[in-house]
């Protein structure tokens, strides 16, 4: 799931990135944060580990990628089981093999150790493509969310807080436990 945080903090920084140049680049006054009426942008946050601990389909996701990595060391070590039983019964049987059928047996031993580091590189490029798709669908399922939530609140931004980026928050602009509520109600919804 560390590429979600990666995603994630990407398009955070990103957006602190923006707010630093146009803070600094307009002759104007800062503009003041307000979630409350009044004139200013209004700015809201989410807790990003508190939407993955507790948004059903993200929990979802990440069981059913975790099935899918389960499934591939089950396969890779039944690969690797069968290279074992070879290299002990050449170790076991060498000495009364000939010079040919030791070096076939050689041959033979390569190939499944070929076989094995290419279907792990695949196996491990197949989970993370899918990996990266699935996150990308809870990605999106949030955005979505996040503008029709939007429409009657007005925000400029929302955040996700991540403690390597963010210093300081005011709890009251914390929207967590809202968008946790909308996102589960949409997705029971959707079942």
């Amino acid at each position: 799931m560390k590429s979600n945080n990666w995603i994630f903090n990407g398009v955070l920084a990103v957006a602190v990135v923006i707010l630093y140049i146009l803070h600094f680049t307009s002759g104007t006054t800062p503009i003041k944060a307000s979630a409350a009426g009044g004139t200013g942008t209004k700015v809201a946050y989410f807790e990003i580990d508190s939407i993955q601990n507790s948004y059903e389909f993200f929990k979802e996701v990440k069981s059913s990628l975790q099935v899918k990595d389960m499934e591939n060391a089950k396969e890779l070590t039944s690969l690797k089981n069968a290279f074992a039983a070879k290299y002990q019964d050449l170790q076991k049987n060498g000495r009364s093999l000939s010079q040919a059928e030791i070096g076939s047996r050689q041959q033979e031993l390569a190939q499944l150790e070929k076989n094995y580091t290419n279907k792990e590189q695949q196996l491990s490029q197949e989970l993370q493509e899918e990996s990266f798709k699935r996150l990308q669908e809870v990605k999106k399922k949030i955005e979505t969310f996040l503008e029709n939530y939007n429409k009657n609140k007005e925000f400029a931004y929302i955040f996700s807080s991540n403690s390597d980026l963010m210093y300081y928050k005011d709890t009251a602009y914390d929207i967590t436990s809202d968008i946790i509520k909308g996102l589960n109600s949409e997705h029971i919804s959707k079942k």
